[in-house]
């Protein structure tokens, strides 16, 4: 049992690896298998399909990349829920200076995979309405009126910088977080 789920786990963390830097099209089951020195048998026991495989990498990324590391960054930085929001953007600077900046999984994801309806589309969808629900939070709680509307807008600068940095836009960041000012202003919110 301790090797099922260790060969299960060294499978998760390999893909976690690669679909993280190249994607999960690019990326094929005999990479994985190679690269994470399990059998064939053991990755197919653990996970029935490649499909099987990315949802498991999806929920994995929210628990670590949404959760551990965006929202606590988030949280350690600003006490109040409109520094919060400028937050996100402190935080993405210094992602965005990275040698591993890899950009967001779930548009990577999302992108390659067009099927509307598809699981792995949907979940890559889902996980980005969890990344716009916590924003919705810290928009409600300061006090902005329709907190759905301006995180939809916030979510559009947090999306629109990860690729401006992707492209090579050192600076995307801090544009965004300027946008980000005005936005709270807009609104009648200094933070």
């Amino acid at each position: 049992m301790a090797t099922e789920a260790s060969g299960r786990e060294r499978i998760l963390e390999t893909a976690y690896d690669l679909f993280s830097r190249h994607g999960t099209r690019a990326v094929g089951v005999d990479r994985i298998i190679a690269e994470s020195g399990v059998a064939k048998m053991t990755l197919y026991r653990n996970f029935a399909s490649k499909e099987a495989l990315i949802l498991a990498f999806l929920a994995r990324r929210e628990e670590r990349w949404t959760r551990a590391w965006l929202q606590a960054e988030v949280e350690a930085r600003a006490t109040t829920p409109a520094g919060r929001l400028l937050a996100i953007f402190d935080t993405f600077s210094e992602w965005f200076a990275r040698g591993d900046f890899e950009g967001c999984s779930f548009i990577n994801v999302m992108l390659e995979t067009t099927e509307p309806g598809h699981p792995v589309r949907t979940a890559s969808v889902e996980h980005l309405a969890n990344i716009r629900g916590y924003v919705t939070g810290l928009a409600a709680g300061a006090g902005i009126a329709d907190a759905d509307g301006v995180a939809r807008q916030w979510h559009i600068l947090m999306k629109g910088s990860i690729v401006a940095a992707a492209e090579g836009d050192r600076e995307a960041a801090a544009r965004a977080r300027e946008l980000g000012a005005l936005l709270l202003a807009r609104h009648g919110i200094v933070a």
